[in-house]
């Protein structure tokens, strides 16, 4: 065998046993839900996607406030809205 096809094999296994791992817990997050298990999570509680484009600093300053706060984005983002609509917008 030459050597590139050595290296190649060994790149293969490594491959296959990097996949067969799984996601590792800190990239997971513990015990998050699927994605249809979050989704009926969120029906439930009458939640729907709303996607918007935001500037780039905008989203980034949301992204700091929602850090700071210990708030996830969501959260973050209706209490501003709810706030907003409450001033008249």
């Amino acid at each position: 065998m030459k050597r590139t096809d050595i290296a190649k094999n060994m790149a293969l296994k490594l491959d296959e046993r990097m996949k067969r791992a799984g996601t590792p817990g800190r990239f997971a997050g513990g015990a998050m839900p699927d994605r249809k298990e979050q989704r009926k999570l969120d029906q439930a509680r009458g939640l729907i996607p709303f996607a918007v484009k935001l500037d780039e600093q905008l989203a980034g300053e949301i992204r700091s406030l929602a850090e700071s706060r210990q708030l996830g984005l969501n959260e973050l983002v209706d209490e501003l809205l709810r706030k907003g609509l409450a001033d008249g917008g």
